[in-house]
Formats: structure tokens, C-alpha cells, sequence
């Protein structure tokens, strides 16, 4: 669809395929999503597909050269990108890998941090397990955001949600001593199961001395999904745990 940018399965067939915590979804691209796609995908996009290492020094680098010391935050699933874009802003010495794979999202993150002058962004398109997985190095990342995560709420879809111990274990190894894995929702229960699931690692602290949730951090933007979930009565938490040394 659009030549040079986000592939449509990027992974292929080169992993096995597992269950999936996300729906693919290509959506309608506005013209000028798809503008900034074909222009800018080659320069600040990147394929999962699972065959090689990212260096991320590499992949942020600017016209003055490689960032090698750039600590770089992943984050899982942004919607449109306004939070995302909000955060490079406010905070433009910590790069930001955004993963999703809802192509007009990813067109409109990349308008936006252009219009915004934000070169600590970088848009990844495909499954995060394998960027996780097979593509980052251990202990590379200086934090991982997951916002608003499907909640499957369906009892027999409970498997697909991101927020499992096999993922912490794996986020664990990526993450380095004392990077910051951040969770919110307003779904109650997937709130509950994150709760138990991050208390229950050893690899993680929790930042709350009483053991639960934590009141909505200011460098935490209230996005526009998150506005209409308030003014309907949901109750949204967040999560904040340290990566420790074990």
C-alpha cells in the first residue's frame, strides 16, 4: 500500500506463530498519514521481522551520528500517538521505540513527531514478543510503557492479553537495573491479574511502598480514550514497577 513503509506481516514466516495479544489492523489512512509513511518510514520506521539485532544507538541516530547513550524507552501499543508524542516532547533525552500495528496510527505518530521536531521517536510495526524477543538486546531498554492494552474480557480470551508471566520474564531480561515497566488500564480486572501477575516477579519492585496501584503520574498524558473512559464512571490504574538486580 504504501511502497518503502510499515510491511503487512513483517515477521512472515520466520517465527512460529503464537497467540496473539493484538489484532492486526491496517484501518483507513488519511492522505496525510499516508504521506508521512511514504516519506518517513525509511528514515524513523522499522520492520519486526525478527532476523536481526537493533542496534539502538543506530536506529536513533541524527545527523550528528550515532546516540549510543540514549537510554530508549519501548512502549507497547499507542493508538494514534498524541501520548507518545506528548512524552517525546517533555522528555527529549530519552528515545521512545513505539510499537504497534494499526497503520494510521503509525502515520499519524510520525506526522506528528515531525511537525513536532521530535527526532526521539522511532515507530516499529509488528508483534512486540519478537522485537522483545529476538531483536533487542538483553538488559538494552531503559524502561517498557504498556497503555491501554486489550483487555480481552471475554473468560476464554484471557490468554491473549499481553500482561502474562511469560512476557514479565521475558521483559525482565531486555529491561535494565532500574528501568521503569509502567502499566495502565481501565479495565478492573486486567488491572487485578497485573497487580498479581508484576507482584508475583522477582524481577520487579514495586514503586508503591503499600504494595498496589499508583495515582496516574504527570509525565503520563490523559489521552483523549482515556477522558471518554473517566466521564463514563471507569477507573483507571497504573502500575510502576523497578527493574532490580536479580
Amino acid at each position: 500500500m504504501f511502497p518503502g513503509g510499515p510491511a503487512a506481516d513483517p515477521a512472515g514466516s520466520h517465527h512460529e506463530r503464537r497467540i496473539r495479544s493484538f489484532r492486526p489492523r491496517r484501518g483507513r489512512v488519511t492522505p496525510g498519514q499516508g504521506e508521512a509513511l511514504r516519506r518517513l518510514w525509511p528514515q524513523w520506521g522499522l520492520d519486526i521481522d525478527g532476523l536481526s539485532r537493533i542496534d539502538l544507538g543506530e536506529l536513533f541516530a541524527t545527523e550528528a551520528g550515532p546516540r549510543p547513550d540514549l537510554p530508549v524507552v519501548l512502549e507497547i501499543g499507542f493508538g494514534m500517538g498524541e501520548a507518545t508524542a506528548q512524552m517525546a516532547a517533555a522528555d527529549p533525552g530519552t528515545g521512545i521505540l513505539a510499537a504497534d500495528v494499526h497503520t494510521p496510527g503509525q502515520g499519524n505518530l510520525l506526522a506528528l513527531a515531525e511537525r513536532n521536531g521530535l527526532d526521539n521517536v522511532r515507530v516499529a510495526n509488528g508483534d512486540a514478543i519478537i522485537l522483545l524477543r529476538e531483536m533487542l538486546a538483553p538488559a538494552s531498554l531503559s524502561g517498557l510503557r504498556v497503555f491501554f492494552p486489550d483487555p480481552w474480557p471475554k473468560k476464554r480470551h484471557h490468554k491473549r492479553r499481553l500482561i502474562q508471566p511469560e512476557f514479565i520474564e521475558l521483559a525482565a531480561t531486555r529491561l535494565k537495573p532500574g528501568a521503569l515497566l509502567h502499566c495502565a488500564t481501565d479495565w478492573e480486572p486486567y488491572a487485578e491479574q497485573m497487580l498479581e501477575v508484576l507482584s508475583a516477579s522477582p524481577a520487579f519492585d514495586n514503586s508503591q511502598a503499600d504494595g498496589g496501584y499508583t495515582p496516574r503520574p504527570d509525565f503520563r498524558p490523559l489521552t483523549k480514550f482515556e477522558g471518554q473512559g473517566l466521564d463514563k464512571g471507569h477507573l483507571v490504574h497504573d502500575l510502576i514497577f523497578r527493574r532490580n538486580d536479580t
